[in-house]
């Protein structure tokens, strides 16, 4: 399969290691140029290209970059691509930590529906809930008990399918959280976030989820701080 990935920092570099591993063409982009990207592409033969030529290459589009820089993605970053294609966003808002304050969100819209609507693309949230590092060094073979599973929420069946199916590829069990109006979730503070658990795991903590942003999620008049003095 061939899979565009805009963002080459913790999730998008180790979506780059993780799927070319199992066989994938990456084509990966960030926003300082393809030059910049020669180490990563030298270590697993991903392709470095333009955020443009990312959006245009494949089946799959994974956006993982930080919730804020959304905004400066290019607006016809999806202009003439074909609906078939699936966008995976794996971001979180963090507006004390690192973003500021996004007003829409903020007044309760959910992070996955702010993408879309800023991207003019249907998304499925997925990848967001789990470390980097454990991305990367925690996959396992299929029916291996206790195998870490990803939930991933999204309006179309068929987008869905494919993002569960390289979940798997990958190392993990997916788990349908479904729709992206459920996407609230999986986000940040709710409990399958940053838990590592098994499928029976997920889903029970899928369930226990309470669609309230607690006030340490929220952004303050002195957001963003950085992760270690959260503002």
């Amino acid at each position: 399969m061939k899979i565009g990935i805009i963002g080459a920092g913790q999730i998008g570099g180790t979506l780059t290691r993780r799927f070319t591993g199992v066989g994938h063409e990456v084509f990966v982009a960030n926003s300082h140029g393809p030059e910049t990207l020669a180490q990563l592409c030298a270590e697993t033969g991903a392709h470095a290209v333009t955020p443009h030529e990312a959006a245009r290459a494949g089946e799959v589009v994974v956006v993982a970059i930080p919730e804020i820089n959304v905004l400066r993605l290019p607006k016809d970053l999806f202009v003439g691509v074909s609906e078939d294609v699936a966008v995976i966003d794996t971001g979180n808002y963090y507006p004390r930590q690192r973003d500021g304050r996004i007003d829409k969100i903020e007044s309760g819209m959910h992070e996955s529906r702010w993408v879309e609507q800023e991207i003019g693309r249907p998304v499925v949230k997925a990848f967001n809930n789990i470390a980097a590092q454990h991305l990367m060094d925690f996959g396992k073979p299929k029916g291996t008990p206790g195998r870490i599973a990803l939930p991933v929420a999204g309006d179309s069946t068929e987008h869905k399918q494919l993002v569960m199916q390289l979940i798997d590829e990958i190392g993990f069990d997916p788990v349908d959280a479904g729709s992206l109006d459920e996407s609230w979730r999986l986000q940040p503070a709710m409990p399958v976030h940053a838990t590592d658990l098994d499928a029976v795991g997920v889903r029970r903590a899928l369930k226990e989820a309470v669609n309230e942003r607690k006030p340490e999620w929220r952004a303050t008049s002195k957001s963003p701080g950085i992760s270690m003095n959260p503002a």
